[in-house]
């Protein structure tokens, strides 16, 4: 059975991320603007959605390509219920040596031990700001800082490690950058900052909203002086970056100003059940209808593979060249796909 399966630029399948719902409690301008997503907007219903077993047979499939490493997304995924038996199922997997889960914090203290207990492997916790304030207006739906703090050391406490994304958005949480590095570094997580990028399309992104890593770093080491660390493996998304003496990291996601396409190894599957190869691909590849109308193993593999083998995305590479004309296409959105 085929355990290195490549795309047309010759990167590995390694990396699934697998997102379980559409809904989210917070309304984030860059992901799921209120205006947009208010109380009248039509979520998926419970049947479009994969169940667990079939979340879990194409986990398995996917191992079968090389797969190690699957993250579960939302939307946010604690609103799926039962999520630690989804974690336990795919647990079970084999070839699955790692599973994480990318939350916005807000539920993850009354989670967090049931999901270590069924096999989660660490926690990655979106926090734009310590600032009260400004979080609220942030996640527009009034949910406080200390929620998700509690959420981050519930996490802790619980034996999950734990890294912290902040996205930096010129003109909303700027002056956060500091006090975000100041609070973490003492605590024992990584904090890693992100471009803000123009995923899906109702976040309105633009290029100068941008503020770029390496002015974050320049800010940061001005005040605790930072010294480069190397990658931890091949396809890492984050440049690592040390306090000079310490062993405390940060990490910057450069999506937009150094695109790392090159080293892409990450399959995602959306809240209902199509395949993507990009975060900013347009269209996906339906699995749940081949999967519901009876498929074999061999039959979904063999399609897993000729999309995979297909793929030449590099969509942050083109937009350095092509900005206006990119942005402008039409994506599927962040809440459908995860990050």
């Amino acid at each position: 059975m085929e355990k290195q399966t490549t795309d047309s630029l010759r990167r590995p399948l390694r990396d699934l991320r697998i997102s379980v719902t559409d809904k989210c409690n917070f309304r984030c301008q860059y992901c799921m603007p209120a205006e947009l997503f208010g109380s009248d907007y039509q979520f998926l219903p419970q049947d479009k959605l994969l169940r667990f077993e079939e979340l879990t047979r194409l986990s398995g499939i996917f191992t079968s390509l090389g797969v190690e490493k699957i993250r579960i997304t939302g939307g946010e995924p604690l609103l799926r219920r039962d999520l630690p038996r989804l974690i336990s199922m795919l647990h079970e997997v084999e070839g699955v040596r790692d599973i994480a889960m990318t939350t916005n914090g807000s539920l993850l203290a009354k989670h967090a031990q049931a999901l270590k207990q069924a096999g989660l492997g660490r926690v990655t916790v979106s926090l734009d700001s310590l600032d009260n304030a400004r979080f609220k207006q942030i996640n527009a739906r009034g949910y406080q800082v200390e929620t998700v703090l509690e959420g981050i050391e519930a996490a802790a406490a619980a034996g999950l490690p734990v890294k912290i994304n902040m996205v930096v958005q010129k003109g909303v949480n700027e002056q956060d950058i500091l006090p975000m590095a100041r609070y973490f570094r003492n605590k024992g997580h990584i904090l890693r900052f992100i471009e803000y990028m123009d995923v899906g399309n109702s976040n309105g992104w633009r290029l100068d909203q941008v503020i770029p890593s390496r002015q974050i770093v320049q800010m940061i080491d001005a005040e605790m002086p930072l010294e480069p660390v190397d990658p931890n493996y091949y396809g890492e998304v984050a440049t690592r970056y040390r306090y000079r003496g310490t062993g405390a990291e940060i990490g910057l996601i450069s999506s937009v100003t150094q695109a790392f396409c090159a080293t892409c190894t990450r399959a995602r599957l959306s809240a209902e059940g199509k395949l993507y190869t990009c975060l900013f691909a347009s269209t996906g590849v339906d699995l749940r209808e081949p999967l519901r109308e009876g498929a074999t193993d061999r039959e979904l593999r063999e399609l897993i593979t000729g999309i995979w083998r297909e793929r030449a995305d590099r969509y942050s590479e083109e937009r350095l060249q092509n900005t206006d004309g990119l942005t402008k296409r039409k994506k599927v959105e962040m809440s459908h796909i995860g990050g």
